[in-house]
């Protein structure tokens, strides 16, 4: 099988950490986003649980390279993130930013701007993880559950060190649907016989812009019938674009914050 970036790149390093060369720009660059995403998310009132300093950048080691780390074991290969430091050493710089942002600053970007850079994660792993399951000779649903775990575990494993339901299992703009179209894709492409780089980019195109116009339009997985006498809470998200309109006041009250006065120091 042809690999996913036909145009050779120069390998660009310093000792073991490799930055450039094949696809481990994009790598680098999603696993960066997600570690930042995993420090941020770690100081949300819903998950922060006393944690240290240290406990934070672990958060973002995991969100960094996590997803990466259990695709890599499920395939029984040496996780790249343990080969390549670039990925520790880059989360780790991500955790920090992430720790030293003013709570309300991070927290704003990250559910604002921020959200369409994650949006590029969420697909690119995906395909990542579906043509090694492939390149693996796994039957068809095997590769998509292979692209489905490599963008969301590191997700599961914070939400579940942090003691809140993992995202996976609750509405979240179509947070698992993503990886699902896009790994499902990327296969039908892939059987007509296109270039890899082709299928990788349209594969690409269509998890991205799945993903932020669930985030703009509040597009959700639909709720399981709720059994008699139970109360289901709302969480009433606004929309993509209301959080960048400055316009979602709620959702910053229910980060913790007020939009009218500075944050506790």
């Amino acid at each position: 099988m042809q690999q996913m970036m036909s145009i050779a790149v120069p390998e660009i390093g310093f000792g073991h950490m490799v930055f450039t060369g094949e696809h481990r720009v994009f790598d680098l660059i999603a696993a960066t986003t997600n570690a930042l995403n995993g420090a941020l998310l770690a100081r949300r009132p819903d998950h922060f649980r006393n944690f240290t300093v240290s406990g934070i950048l672990l958060m973002a080691v995991i969100g960094g390279i996590g997803g990466g780390v259990a695709r890599d074991v499920l395939l029984s290969e040496i996780p790249v993130a343990l080969l390549n430091p670039a990925f520790i050493v880059l989360s780790l710089a991500a955790g920090t930013l992430g720790y030293l942002l003013s709570y309300a600053k991070g927290q704003l970007f990250r559910e604002g701007l921020f959200q369409f850079v994650t949006s590029t994660a969420l697909p690119w792993y995906a395909i990542v993880g579906v043509q090694k399951a492939t390149e693996h000779h796994v039957p068809i649903l095997g590769a998509v559950a292979v692209g489905v775990v490599g963008p969301t575990a590191g997700r599961y494993i914070i939400d579940l060190t942090c003691g809140v339901t993992p995202k996976q299992f609750i509405q979240g703009e179509l947070f698992v649907t993503t990886t699902v179209v896009t790994s499902v894709t990327w296969l039908i492409i892939d059987a007509t016989g296109l270039a890899t780089l082709w299928c990788t980019l349209i594969a690409f195109a269509v998890g991205f812009t799945l993903r932020v116009t669930a985030l703009y339009r509040g597009w959700e997985e639909p709720l399981a019938a709720e059994p008699l006498g139970v109360y289901i809470h709302r969480e009433s998200r606004p929309l993509l674009g209301r959080k960048l309109a400055g316009k979602s006041h709620s959702e910053i009250r229910s980060l913790g914050l007020d939009p009218t006065t500075p944050p506790p120091r």
